[in-house]
């Protein structure tokens, strides 16, 4: 009884070897043919791979693998045969060559994290100087989810046209979680959106958490301006999904707070029913569509500007040329401006 536990704690102490050169990167069966070899200086590959469970040819590769560490060498005793070099010289040096490696990598991560560090500071400093540009929606919505984040006292926003649902779902979440921080929302719509459900729907739920939403006829290009500090503009005003420009220069976010606060000041609150302009008997609609024509601009520009197809453009001057008594546009022109409504 007494042997056998002997052996067992024998065969415990050998495991525990094994796994101690394991853990300085052997193989398992490498670690059990160097140990073998230490114990059994003058094994054969044969006896070697009886000892340890291995084919011949599997303890040829460990043999390999051990060379490469150097912890075998070549017999002098027995030609033709290798034998362990002992641990306190093999592993030793294989621990300090690990040491150098490991030293090697810190210095490398050490010049890669002031490298990285230098960057982010380049990049700080190009964004404070100039803007940042953001290519494509993904690097524009991810850019507004980290501002809005971090916001504390106010989000801003234009909406020229009409969003797309997609477009809206994406905002949604995270403006009424700013909203629960107590940061004021301010959003300006075109009025054409009033007539699209999904973009009621979100305004709607925007007040009932305490944001302000107005409308007009016509508004300023599609904006994001953030706590006063931050502002976000399309690098083409024409197709706003190609990017955006993210600036930081008080100079800039100031004039286009100003432009803002022009087109927030004229606007009607969501839920309000513009009145017709008791002079001309015009709805704002209208009159901005006047003026829209009478700068030059193409039934298809002034719908573009207005959010609406050039087809109801079409439509709502057929309307008007009929209260003025005109028959060409022409002559609406002309009628208009004598009355004044130009």
């Amino acid at each position: 009884m007494l042997s056998r536990t002997r052996g067992q704690g024998g065969r415990a102490e050998q495991d525990g070897r094994v796994l101690m050169l394991e853990a300085l990167g052997l193989s398992t069966a490498a670690a059990s043919v160097y140990q073998a070899m230490l114990d059994h200086p003058g094994h054969n590959v044969d006896r070697l791979a009886q000892v340890c469970a291995l084919t011949p040819g599997g303890v040829h590769d460990c043999l390999d693998e051990l060379a490469e560490l150097m912890l075998v060498r070549a017999s002098s005793e027995h030609p033709g045969q290798m034998r362990a070099v002992a641990p306190e010289v093999g592993l030793a040096e294989m621990v300090a060559r690990q040491e150098a490696e490991l030293a090697a990598r810190q210095a490398g991560l050490a010049a890669s994290r002031a490298a990285v560090t230098r960057m982010v500071a380049d990049r700080a400093e190009t964004r404070a100087a100039h803007g940042e540009r953001l290519l494509g929606m993904d690097a524009i919505q991810g850019r507004i989810e980290q501002l809005v984040h971090v916001a504390s006292t106010e989000i801003i926003g234009v909406q020229p046209g009409v969003l797309r649902s997609e477009d809206v779902a994406a905002v949604h979440a995270q403006d009424l979680a700013a909203l629960a921080r107590g940061v004021a929302i301010r959003s300006l719509f075109q009025e054409a959106a009033r007539a699209h459900a999904h973009i009621e729907t979100f305004a709607i739920t925007l007040l009932a958490h305490g944001g302000e939403v107005r409308t007009a006829p016509a508004v300023p290009q599609r904006t994001v301006i953030i706590d006063r500090a931050h502002a976000l503009v399309p690098i083409d005003p024409a197709d706003t999904r190609k990017g955006a420009l993210h600036v930081t220069e008080p100079g800039l976010v100031h004039a286009l707070l100003e432009l803002f606060e022009q087109a927030w000041s004229t606007a009607v609150p969501l839920g309000a029913v513009r009145p017709d302009d008791p002079r001309t008997g015009l709805t704002g609609h209208e009159r901005e569509l006047l003026r829209l024509l009478g700068s030059g601009l193409t039934d298809e520009g002034a719908g573009q500007r207005l959010g609406v197809t050039d087809r109801t453009v079409r439509r709502q001057m057929a309307s008007i040329m009929e209260r003025l008594g005109a028959t060409s546009r022409f002559e609406a022109g002309i009628k208009a401006a004598q009355r004044g409504w130009l």
